[in-house]
């Protein structure tokens, strides 16, 4: 399981020219899947991403976290992230898990965040998808799993 995240102001996500999903301050979560992905994977991602704390105190450190802040998730799939362009000019997608194990991972990654009581919007699975948002910072971490 990989995920980008990215520390946002604000974060969009629109299909066919509506937007189905939208968060103000927080972070936008790119996510991918692989073949040997478990359940186990999403639990401990979930925990991480619900713990951290990228957002700056009254000094400018990294010390408050989403639920100090405010702030809300946006979860967008993103098979591309198990792209590999090593060889030739365009990538393999290989490594990237099928729809039908990635789905039922997806799901259960935004349910497990919302359990730990975050506020979390999505983009649509599979579909194509315009993403927009404001990276805040810029903070963006790569997270593996």
């Amino acid at each position: 399981m990989r995920v980008i995240l990215q520390r946002v102001t604000r974060g969009e996500v629109r299909s066919n020219g509506a937007s189905v999903g939208a968060i103000a301050k927080g972070y936008v979560l790119l996510v991918g899947f692989t073949h040997s992905d478990t359940e186990a994977a999403c639990v401990w991602m979930a925990d991480k991403i619900a713990g951290l704390r990228l957002f700056p105190d009254a000094e400018g450190k990294m010390n408050l976290g989403l639920d100090d802040v405010g702030g809300a998730v946006l979860v967008v799939s993103q098979f591309t992230l198990y792209g590999d362009a090593s060889k030739g000019r365009r990538p393999s997608f290989i490594d990237a898990a099928r729809p039908e194990v990635a789905i039922p991972l997806y799901e259960r990654f935004v349910a497990l965040l919302r359990e730990r009581g975050l506020r979390v919007a999505t983009g649509e699975f599979g579909a194509m998808m315009d993403v927009e948002l404001v990276n805040d910072g810029p903070v963006t971490i790569s997270l593996e799993r």
